[in-house]
């Protein structure tokens, strides 16, 4: 095992999106890369409709030293990786402090309310602006958008994943991504997801 050290200990990680995002798969794979290292890793998982794009939030905790409860306390995220912008505003409204950052997909996905016409979808520039307000430092990339490029938008985690690591925050690297995926991958989607991942970490 590395002796890996964390820029804060524990570290906060949240990912947010709606059902069918790939958001519980994506914290799996982070935890799993990081557990790797010797980190010690927990994570808790809230599920709205999730089956039918409801929100879904996972907190994942990493420490070098200790087994963190796998709730990270209100206002205490370190990280947000959003796979829905209004779901970015949901999270930093509860998790968030001066110092939080933020990874955003800025593709919406519209509410039963919003489709019906009984609730308006707030403009792109109004939810960059206050994710921006609500964060110390934020990202926004269209990552559903390059993953259809791809040729499957469930490819749009991945590429938040490689954002992630493209901004050099946890330690974590394409080799451990690419490990961690020949686990369970035939070589053929190995080299699809590494596509992905090399996308986001070139969007940041």
């Amino acid at each position: 095992m590395e002796d890996v050290q964390l820029s804060t200990d524990p570290y906060n990680l949240i990912i947010t999106g709606v059902g069918g995002q790939g958001n519980v798969l994506a914290s799996r794979i982070i935890g799993n890369m990081l557990s790797e290292k010797g980190l010690c890793v927990t994570i808790g998982e809230t599920f709205g409709a999730s089956q039918r794009g409801g929100s879904v939030m996972s907190h994942v905790r990493f420490s070098a030293a200790l087994r963190p409860s796998p709730q990270i306390p209100r206002g205490k995220a370190h990280m947000v990786i959003a796979l829905e912008p209004t779901e970015a505003i949901r999270v930093l409204a509860d998790y968030g402090n001066p110092n939080v950052m933020a990874i955003c997909n800025m593709r919406p996905v519209h509410s039963a309310g919003v489709i019906a016409g009984d609730s308006d979808y707030p403009s792109l520039a109004d939810l960059k602006k206050w994710i921006r307000e609500l964060t110390a430092r934020s990202w926004f990339i269209d990552a559903t958008d390059r993953a259809v490029e791809l040729g499957n938008p469930i490819y749009g985690n991945i590429i938040m994943i490689g954002a992630l690591a493209g901004i050099g925050e946890l330690p974590m690297d394409r080799e451990d991504f690419k490990k961690e995926l020949s686990r369970n991958m035939p070589p053929e989607k190995v080299r699809a997801n590494l596509a992905a991942y090399d996308l986001g970490t070139a969007m940041v």
